[in-house]
């Protein structure tokens, strides 16, 4: 699988320095190449190769920061004219705004606004939030109500608490009451890229703040469907963790009637690159219909040896009255990028609407 930082390849740098001229006639295309294609650029990952490139780009683009962001904006004038945008590939522009505009807050905040309808930046952003957190936050508010559905996202985007891949706002973890004006403003919005960032939002703010996700959960429940389609969205972490009023919420009720039986690992040695496979039944005792969300969690070994449990939905839906449903599932332990696995003693359960049945080691190999 080719790695993702390889967006950045010879395709790429052809179609850019050929805008970039178009910007800056006298720009040295084989001069910034070679400054681009440096010792280190094969062993830097993808962010650090945006840092790089937005790091070599200030060497040619003029001294003068509001000159050189005028240029900025002319070269994505041009990217747009030919069809470029809302790639991941130009984030290094708003990481020039990042790192050299700082100090420079009213010249900053325009060009955001600006680059944001053209590629995202939220990472960008975060450093101000950080350093005019009351300016920012109000021009946050006022971006959501802006005509461009970029800005509009961008408004919430960038100002999630626990972005991923972005530095923490800490602030904002501790008092997230700066963002519910602006998640307000947006839970109807007509673009369903922003109201998903809506429901990222809230997902952010769960972890530090369940309270506040609860009050509000509660307050948009029922308003319209994006509403209710963002709040459950939202509250998927507090789902994961068995919140018991998250559940009541939604309509997990009681699990009394209900029984885990003939659980049982089919694979109780698996190997690094293969499946855990496992079944069970769900019996509903009940003469009554039982809304049920089913999940496993799975312990993984960590590099200390104790465990740590990640859990994974299976299904939500009604399961009748007196009913006995057959499930079967597989876990795939192939290598990805963002989990590393360690060999040795597992185990996995049945958790159903926040309630954890029977656990069972397994080995990985």
């Amino acid at each position: 699988m080719e790695p993702f930082k390889n967006i950045y390849n010879q395709t790429f740098f052809e179609e850019f320095t050929k805008a970039l001229q178009a910007a800056l006639p006298k720009l040295d295309k084989t001069s910034f190449l070679n400054h681009i294609y440096d010792d280190e650029w094969e062993s830097r990952e993808l962010k650090q190769r945006m840092r790089h490139i937005s790091t070599i780009l200030r060497e040619y683009l003029p001294s003068d920061y509001k000159s050189a962001v005028i240029l900025i904006l002319k070269l994505i004038e041009y990217l747009k004219e030919n069809q470029y945008g809302l790639s991941l590939e130009y984030m290094f522009l708003p990481d020039f705004i990042e790192q050299y505009g700082l100090e420079d807050y009213e010249i900053s905040v325009k060009a955001l606004e600006k680059i944001t309808q053209f590629t995202s930046c939220e990472f960008a952003v975060r450093p101000f939030i950080i350093k005019y957190p009351k300016k920012m936050m109000k021009q946050m508010l006022l971006w959501s109500k802006h005509k461009h559905h970029g800005v509009r996202r961008f408004s919430t985007e960038g100002c999630r608490p626990r972005l991923p891949w972005a530095m923490a706002l800490p602030a904002l973890k501790k008092n997230p009451e700066p963002i519910i004006p602006i998640l307000e403003n947006l839970k109807n919005d007509e673009s369903e890229f922003v109201r998903k960032s809506v429901a990222n939002n809230l997902n952010d703010i769960a972890k530090d703040n369940p309270d506040t996700i609860i009050a509000l959960v509660k307050n948009w429940q029922g308003q319209t469907k994006n509403t209710d389609w963002i709040i459950k969205h939202g509250s998927r972490t507090l789902l994961k963790q068995g919140n018991p009023e998250v559940m009541g919420i939604f309509g997990f009720g009681s699990v009394e009637s209900i029984k885990v039986e003939t659980f049982k690992i089919l694979t109780p040695k698996v190997n690094i690159g293969g499946f855990l496979e496992f079944t069970f039944q769900l019996k509903n005792n009940s003469k009554s219909p039982a809304k049920i969300r089913l999940e496993y969690g799975l312990y993984y070994q960590k590099a200390n040896g104790s465990l740590a449990r990640k859990v994974f939905k299976i299904s939500e839906k009604e399961y009748a009255g007196t009913s006995v449903t057959a499930v079967n599932r597989k876990h795939s332990f192939k290598l990805i990028t963002t989990r590393k696995f360690h060999t040795g003693r597992h185990q996995l359960s049945i958790i159903i609407n926040g309630n954890e049945f029977e656990v069972i080691d397994f080995e990985l190999l």
